[in-house]
């Protein structure tokens, strides 16, 4: 499976994302926020960063770029796509998941590894077990997700919650760490899986088998489906 990444000027993890993709057995597509097309890529990845330095707010420049018009049309046809940490702030301001992000509560920039339930039902999800606990990167100042209540009460009835937070450090909503489309192809992920893919260099706080490497399954789930 070819899964394209896009960089926007100030996108931080493009590479860690193509090496993700490849441990997982993918070929990575290098995709630029300029491209109009997608270069044969049967999924994207908008990876983490400051696009813009944030300016304005998060993600809301880098979703004016020319491929989020290509990348929304194509989700809408069932295309999987991941945002992750500023990627899912993207694709909030661009309209393809709802909600937005604001400072966290306390006011500061959290840089730990954190706890995390996952729910399976989605196409980067697939791989883990229903309600599993996972321990990723949290690197952010702008991860407390917040949406309307209708927004809130849809997302709970229609199970879209892909990821919460087990200890809340960001006053997210519902402790919302990651959430789906209907469709469950697109994904939005405010913690950094690409960074726990590789044993010995992940979280270091992870124990048990397989230790620091609980992101990895967000690209083997994508590849395999």
């Amino acid at each position: 499976m070819k899964v394209g990444v896009v960089t926007f000027p100030g996108t931080l993890d493009s590479a860690a994302a193509t090496r993700a993709v490849e441990l997982a057995g993918g070929e990575p597509v290098e995709l630029w926020h300029e491209d109009s097309d997608l270069h044969g890529a049967d999924a994207v990845i908008l990876p983490g960063g400051a696009t813009y330095g944030n300016y304005v707010r998060p993600g809301g420049l880098a979703a004016l770029s020319p491929i989020m018009a290509t990348i929304a049309a194509a989700a809408k046809q069932g295309l999987p796509v991941i945002g992750i940490g500023n990627g899912f702030q993207i694709l909030c301001e661009a309209g393809i998941l709802p909600g937005g992000f604001v400072n966290n509560e306390d006011g500061r920039y959290i840089c730990r590894d954190e706890s995390f339930k996952v729910s399976a039902d989605s196409a980067w999800t697939s791989k883990y077990e229903q309600g599993e606990e996972i321990t990723l990167p949290l690197r952010t100042a702008t991860a407390l997700y917040v949406a309307s209540d209708e927004v809130l009460e849809q997302l709970e009835e229609k199970n879209l919650v892909v990821l919460r937070f087990v200890h809340n450090p960001t006053g997210s909503a519902a402790d919302i760490a990651g959430i789906r489309s209907e469709a469950g192809n697109v994904v939005g992920v405010i913690a950094s899986p690409e960074n726990a893919v590789e044993a010995g260099f992940g979280p270091e706080t992870a124990t048990g088998p397989g230790a620091g490497t609980d992101g990895l399954r967000i690209f083997t789930s994508v590849i395999a489906k």
